[in-house]
């Protein structure tokens, strides 16, 4: 090989592999905000998840539906590392969230509701947002013992900001419920409250489980109008899982469905609630009879 071919091919590799890594940032990030690919959550051998690719973008509302067991709390749940992934990976921001802790996803910046109000129920309204922000604290177990004037100023900003979360709800949550125990709220109340305390973490990215399972149409409607501000206001992006299609359609700028843990299609909701395989999936036929 001659010195003239040997430059040309390390020129040509260089290209290649500045090219090739190029393309790789290209599927890591590209549009989206969080972004699976080949996505696969196994359990005794049954796959709950199967070669799932989803994304959601910075700043969208990104509706999730399908029929009860087509894997949608497991997606949540994958995505902030309270089950195993088999296979596939999760990307944030361009890096992946695989063998993080929860709360190192949380730290990240995605934060999540659950399908049963978590909250803790001794606890104040006011107290449950506080406690919500301890992964962004600074100040440690010496300074709270010895109650140094840094904590104490940590302490008052915590409890501010927590009043300011507060107050976007409304009379719901603020005033004389600040210091009433979280167990004394109504049910729609809690699930404000659940919100508020993911509000709390300082997230970029919400995942939203069934937020308004168990609620009157009154309350649907309010928590939806919500659900909106939230991204308006705030600036988050939204993953929303929920069995209501009204709340879907009002708030959703794209909607993607799965069953049995695979994506059937994706669109918005108009596209999707008239895709015979949506059709099929939720009804159980082809809607020919």
């Amino acid at each position: 090989m001659t010195t003239t071919t040997a430059a040309t091919d390390s020129t040509e590799v260089m290209a290649q592999a500045i090219a090739d890594a190029a393309v790789s940032n290209d599927v890591l990030s590209g549009d989206y905000l969080l972004e699976t690919r080949g996505l696969t959550v196994s359990f005794g051998g049954l796959n709950a998840l199967s070669d799932l690719d989803f994304g959601v973008r910075d700043g969208e509302i990104l509706g999730v539906i399908g029929p009860n067991g087509a894997g949608k709390t497991t997606l949540f749940n994958a995505i902030t590392s309270t089950v195993d992934v088999t296979a596939g990976d999760i990307y944030f921001e361009g890096e992946t969230l695989r063998g993080l802790d929860p709360n190192q996803v949380t730290a990240r910046g995605i934060a999540r509701t659950f399908q049963n109000v978590r909250l803790f129920a001794n606890m104040t309204v006011l107290e449950n947002v506080m406690v919500s922000q301890h992964c962004r604290t600074r100040q440690g177990v010496i300074g709270a013992l010895l109650s140094r004037k840094s904590f104490r100023q940590e302490e008052a900003e915590i409890r501010d900001r927590a009043v300011e979360i507060l107050k976007f709800f409304g009379t719901r949550l603020i005033g004389f419920r600040l210091d009433q125990p979280a167990s004394t709220l109504s049910y729609a109340n809690r699930r404000r409250l659940e919100i508020a305390r993911a509000m709390a973490t300082q997230p970029k990215l919400i995942l939203l489980d069934e937020p308004v399972a168990g609620m009157n149409p009154v309350e649907s409607a309010e928590l939806t109008d919500l659900i909106a501000q939230l991204r308006e206001e705030w600036g988050y992006a939204i993953v929303l899982i929920e069995h209501d299609m009204n709340v879907v359609h009002n708030v959703s700028d794209r909607v993607v469905v799965l069953d049995h843990g695979t994506k059937l299609t994706e669109g918005t909701y108009g596209e999707v609630s008239v895709d015979p395989q949506v059709v099929q999936a939720y009804l159980g036929h082809d809607g020919d009879d």
